[in-house]
């Protein structure tokens, strides 16, 4: 599989089912057999809570949210609530921490932060980290979030990763508490720059998965939507 797509690949993927192959991602990368990947991808509308906990945060009942058609699923990376929708770019990467100098899960979150805050800067916009708060920002009254995280290493693989905001409509976060954080704002690349100035999918992706090469040091194969699930599927036939 080449390392950078040539395709634009928008079809959103099952949350369970990505996650189900984020497994046999990390057994393929933690056996040698693949070399470290960034997934990119996106979901139908999801809310998902991790490890911290977060249907506490859910503020819509259940029947408006089947109503809306939202599946509403316990993940199993960390952090709290958070809403997932097309439009939304989520990222997984499945790598190594098993290095010199690697086994420290604090570094690589501001590593992924730092990945992010390098492409946003590429669109002419100043995004910060906020003190106490994972995730990335833009500072104001209220600081609003564009980019939320939640990771999950185990044997020090990771998987699951980040959701940055590119042109969803942002709706299903009035059904939650974002990351459970109270007098917070989201926002979207789109509504930070304007949709005259959006990068197309296939630009974003690419652009995107260089910075984090930079930030994270290393190389990273590039599969993008479905090709996540058919390099998973392409071991285990």
């Amino acid at each position: 599989m080449s390392n950078v797509a040539t395709h634009e690949t928008r079809r959103p993927i099952d949350y369970l089912q990505a996650q189900a192959g984020q497994r046999v991602l990390v057994k393929l990368r933690r056996e040698g057999r693949i070399p470290d990947i960034l997934w990119l991808l996106e979901h139908p509308p999801t809310i998902t809570w991790g490890s911290a906990g977060g249907q506490d945060h859910l503020l819509a009942g259940s029947s408006e949210i089947q109503r809306r058609d939202v599946a509403v699923i316990h993940s199993e990376r960390g952090g709290d609530v958070t809403f997932h929708e097309p439009g939304q770019l989520v990222g997984y990467p499945i790598i190594s921490l098993d290095v010199p100098g690697g086994r420290d899960l604090h570094e690589y979150l501001r590593c992924l932060e730092d990945g992010l805050i390098l492409f946003l800067s590429g669109q002419g916009l100043q995004a910060v980290r906020m003190p106490g708060r994972t995730g990335v920002w833009f500072e104001g009254n209220p600081p609003r979030k564009i980019a939320a995280m939640g990771v999950r290493v185990k044997g020090w693989i990771t998987s699951h990763g980040f959701a940055l905001n590119v042109d969803n409509t942002l709706e299903g976060f009035a059904w939650i508490v974002p990351c459970g954080i109270r007098g917070a704002g989201v926002t979207s690349l789109e509504r930070e720059s304007g949709k005259a100035r959006m990068p197309s999918w296939d630009d974003l992706t690419k652009n995107l998965h260089l910075d984090l090469e930079t930030t994270l040091g290393r190389k990273l194969q590039l599969v993008r939507g479905d090709e996540g699930l058919a390099l998973a599927k392409s071991f285990s036939s």
